[in-house]
């Protein structure tokens, strides 16, 4: 099933990426044959983690990560800023209102009038001298507020938070922790998915040279039977029965083709390569690459499952999930409790406030202790802390369901390990049994001791045991990625 949904998904890349082929260096007119690639193992890795987008985005998560922590360390040192504003004012201030004693003044000049001269020149000067004080006094009482010029630079301290600061820091270095378990991760995943598609390939390969030797076997023995037929020995039944059987192995042969051909495909896709390119895998030859060897049981013990426990990157980011949603609890609380500051200020005015809104620039320091206690928040507060320990709660119940399913996992691609040791055992004999039995059958037929049809079902029984063990060696190298990927043990060396 998942063979025909990859072969499904690579015709789908294949027709979408189709209008493009015109910019592929393999299509130019320069270089118009497809270029060859010789690909190992480890170098369809490298390309597909250059290439894969999914991963660049976990890597930028990583950075996020990074810098949001260095951002929660910069909360502990005091905050400084400067402000400044300009303001025009259509009127100015008056302190005092002199019109009744001016009106007053011009009242008693009338009165003067009236007494004799003598007298008048005494209070002259006076009179005269009241008028120009009394301006000079209404000068002095009247400030220019027109223009207003105001400057502050202030510093703020945190003394105490509530553990605020403390919370946001170690969520920030869980948050940076998790991002790189994801990131590893992915990295995981996308080796494994790169292993099955590798080896994909390599089962295709293999079974289109199947394909090849089962139509010439077929071709021969056609041959074969015409020449038995022409001599009397063969009916012409024979002859037509192996004709469909040859009929059927070239449709078959087509099929492998084109899946082999998706297949590659998909791969170039996975590694950034052009999908026309002509890529050749150093473990195409099976024979060579893969033997016999001894079986290797998968045993699951306690120790292994703690060692999957720590090297698991998706319970590592479970983990510090549940762990940041405790933190999360001590931010709520900390909104609850006083929290204090010191802080700092520089003033600076045009007009000077403090001597008398003289046009000059002017100002001051201040220092002080904040303190801020919550009241009315503590009812909203506490919904919000019951709130937040049912999140604690969820990311502890995922953490160890996550755990539960890790374990089964682990066990059953124990069981599927130690299975395909068993198999691949058994599909060598299978081979050397078929192959035996071809052998005497194509011998017997010659003679004319043996029928076509007998000869057919040897070769078809060949090719089912050559197909068995082109599975079986694909599985036991999938098995054995599965396994290390469940234990978390799945990285470049592997």
């Amino acid at each position: 099933m998942l063979r025909k949904k990859m072969f499904f998904l690579a015709a789908a890349i294949s027709l979408s990426l189709s209008p493009l082929k015109g910019w592929a260096q393999n299509k130019n007119a320069a270089d118009p044959l497809p270029k060859t690639y010789l690909l190992a193992l480890d170098s369809c890795r490298n390309l597909a983690i250059s290439n894969n987008k999914t991963l660049q985005i976990s890597r930028e998560a990583v950075n996020s990560a990074k810098w949001t922590k260095k951002y929660a360390i910069s909360q502990y040192f005091p905050k400084i800023s400067a402000t400044g504003s300009y303001m025009w004012n259509e009127k100015e201030i008056e302190l005092f209102d002199l019109g009744p004693i001016q009106k007053q003044m011009g009242q008693f000049k009338q009165d003067i009038q009236a007494w004799p001269v003598e007298i008048q020149k005494l209070f002259a000067p006076f009179i005269q001298g009241g008028g120009q004080m009394l301006k000079s006094i209404q000068s002095d009482l009247i400030w220019d507020i027109n223009n207003v010029f105001i400057g502050t630079v202030s510093l703020v301290q945190p003394i105490f938070m509530g553990g605020k600061i403390v919370a946001a820091n170690q969520i920030a270095n869980y948050a940076e922790k998790m991002a790189l378990a994801l990131n590893d991760k992915s990295l995981q995943d996308l080796i494994y998915s790169t292993d099955e598609i590798y080896w994909q390939v390599v089962s295709l390969a293999n079974k289109r040279k199947l394909a090849e030797s089962y139509v010439q076997m077929l071709q021969k023995m056609d041959t074969n039977t015409q020449a038995l037929i022409e001599e009397g020995i063969a009916t012409s039944s024979d002859g037509l029965a192996v004709k469909v059987k040859l009929n059927e192995a070239r449709i078959a042969l087509a099929k492998v083709e084109n899946g082999l051909s998706l297949s590659r495909m998909l791969l170039c896709q996975l590694c950034g390569l052009p999908l026309e390119s002509n890529i050749v895998l150093q473990d195409e030859n099976l024979d060579k690459h893969i033997e016999v060897e001894a079986e290797k049981e998968h045993i699951v013990s306690s120790q292994v499952l703690e060692q999957a426990y720590e090297n698991r990157k998706d319970l590592q980011a479970l983990d510090y999930m549940q762990k940041i949603a405790k933190k999360k609890e001590a931010i709520i609380l900390s909104d609850l409790l006083p929290n204090i500051g010191f802080t700092a200020n520089y003033l600076i005015s045009n007009p000077n406030f403090f001597k008398g809104f003289k046009k000059d620039f002017s100002g001051m320091f201040n220092v002080g202790v904040m303190l801020r206690v919550p009241i009315t928040d503590w009812i909203g507060g506490s919904f919000r802390r019951q709130s937040s320990k049912s999140q604690t709660n969820i990311a502890r119940l995922q953490y160890e369901n996550a755990k539960e399913q890790t374990e089964l996992q682990i066990k059953q691609s124990s069981f599927r390990a130690n299975e395909a040791e068993k198999q691949i055992k058994t599909c060598f004999e299978n081979r050397s049994n078929a192959e035996e039995n071809l052998q005497h059958a194509t011998y017997g037929f010659k003679e004319g001791v043996i029928s076509s049809l007998n000869v057919m079902e040897a070769q078809t029984a060949w090719l089912s045991a050559q197909s068995a063990l082109i599975d079986a060696q694909i599985e036991k190298k999938l098995a054995e990625a599965y396994f290390n990927k469940a234990i978390g043990n799945l990285n470049m060396d592997k």
